[in-house]
Parts: structure tokens; sequence; C-alpha cells
């Protein structure tokens, strides 16, 4: 029986497998066409044939990543981020790029990524993070290179921003960092929309689903800015929840495993899949931050 295990908690499932047929079962769920035009995604490196018992998931393929799959006995890394999404012209040990390459290769290591295909998917990340949320019924957000972005709906019963952000903070993995909030603690929230990873392209969007919170990460200064004055020349909505990339986008990853192990059958007899436990959340601390009641 295969087996998904994360932080003690093991799932048994109704044999080996090689890496082309893990890729074939990734690309069923995921398609690749389904990617954003300026994505990378799919098989970043390992030899189709090889074998794969033990499979390690994670947000981002970093060198701690790679090591915790070594030490686990993983064979194939499958990563949310690509690890080579810009041009590079050197693999050398000299960078962190080139000392991972080295570090897949010299272990027998593959790995796979599933970026913006996952983002869009049915269920994808925009799905885990509304569900994080507290929605269950949701539409797309926007439709993006004809692929709907972002999940939209409405909460079981209004609450206020306060709480709504506390109960979503519960459902988040710890990171140093929390999540940041703009709004008052005490605003309405009934209607949420949400996107995972950077969002702050997405306003537009947004505003025309008439969401009261916006919950996405990586918000930046000037959009963030303008979308709180605009919202405050317009009722006040919608407010802001930057739940930070890395946590946003790692609810994905139990969901991922789930339906590998699903569209592989029986085929994934014996097949081990184990949940990243290194945070690759950049932060480490923060200084002076204030809750919500002391805004």
């Amino acid at each position: 029986m295969g087996r998904v295990t994360q932080t003690g908690e093991t799932r048994e499932y109704a044999v080996q497998l090689t890496l082309g047929e893990v890729v074939a079962a990734l690309e069923r769920l995921y398609p690749l066409d389904t990617a954003q035009s300026w994505d990378r995604v799919g098989l970043v490196a390992g030899d189709p044939e090889q074998p794969v018992n033990r499979i390690h998931l994670a947000v981002d393929p970093t060198l701690a990543v790679v090591e915790e799959a070594r030490e686990a006995g993983a064979d194939l890394i499958i990563t949310h981020h690509p690890l080579l999404l810009r041009g590079i012209h050197s693999v050398a040990t000299t960078s962190a790029k080139g000392a991972t390459v080295t570090e897949l290769i010299v272990n027998d290591i593959a790995l796979y990524c599933a970026h913006t295909n996952a983002d869009v998917a049915d269920p994808g990340v925009g799905h885990a993070l509304a569900a994080a949320c507290g929605l269950t019924d949701t539409e797309a957000l926007e439709v993006t290179e004809g692929q709907e972005l972002g999940r939209v709906g409405d909460l079981p019963e209004p609450t206020t921003l306060a709480d709504f952000a506390r109960r979503l903070h519960a459902n988040l993995p710890a990171t140093p960092s929390g999540i940041r909030v703009a709004g008052p603690p005490d605003g309405r929230v009934s209607r949420v929309a949400v996107l995972g990873g950077a969002g702050d392209s997405s306003f537009g969007a947004v505003r025309a689903s008439g969401a009261d919170a916006y919950v996405t990460a990586d918000l930046r200064h000037h959009p963030a800015l303008e979308a709180r004055e605009e919202a405050a020349v317009t009722g006040g909505t919608p407010y802001l929840v930057d739940a930070g990339h890395f946590a946003s986008e790692s609810l994905w990853l139990p969901g991922l495993a789930t339906r590998l192990v699903s569209e592989l059958g029986t085929a994934a007899a014996r097949l081990e899949i184990h949940l990243s436990q290194v945070r690759t959340d950049p932060w480490d601390f923060v200084l002076g931050a204030a809750g919500p009641e002391q805004p």
C-alpha cells in the first residue's frame, strides 16, 4: 500500500513505478499547456526510466528541501515553484541553483515542478486557500490566458475582519512573519477573494467580484496603499490580508498527495509520499508587530 506521511500522520492507500509514469499522472492532473506563458513547469531533472518509490513534496526546491529529501531516501521531489524560472548560464556549485542541481544529480533525485498549472487546476492552489478561509462554493476570481485563476465565494456567515484573520491564521502553517491585515478589526467580512502567492496585480478583479476581503501574498507598499485609498472612497472594502507566499501555497500539498495517489491507482503500491517539513518562508523573526487591538 502506498502511504502519505505528514507530521506523524500516516494515511494508507491500496508495483514499482517509473518516473515517467509519475510524470504522466502529474500532467494529467496539471496539464502543461494550462501554465501561464511566462512559466517554466514540468520535469527539471531525472531519467524517465528511473524507479520511484519515495516522493517528497515541497513549495520550493531549496538546498534544505533537497537535503531533507535525500535523508528521507526520496527518488523524486515535486515542488510548486520552479527551480529554473529564469535563464542561467552555469550550474557550478558556486551558486545556489548550481549547487541544487548538483545535489539532485549526485543523489539521483528527480525534480518536477507544477506551478501556475497547479494554480489554475480544479482543485488547485486557489481551492486549498479558499477552504482554509472557510469558503465552500466558489467561482473563479478572474480568467487569465484562458485559465481560471483565484477563487471568490461567501462565508457561511458574516464575521469581523479580526475574527476572519484569526481563523485563517490558525489554518495556515506557522511562520515568523504571520499575516498582515489592512482594514478595521471590526469591519464586516462576508465575501472573500483569494489568490495564492503574489496577487497585487489582481485588484481590479477583486473589486469587480464584490469581495469584502482579499487574501493573497507579497503585497507591495504602493499597490496595497493605492488599493486601500480606492476603497476609502468606494465603501471601505476590500480589506487586505497578506497571508504570506509560502503559507498560502503550502496548503495545496496535502491535496496533491491525495490526488496523485488516486490518479496512479494500483500502480502506487509501495509508494511513499512525504510532505516536507522545511519552512521555506524566508523570514526568521519580526519585531514590533501590532495585533488588531493595537493598530
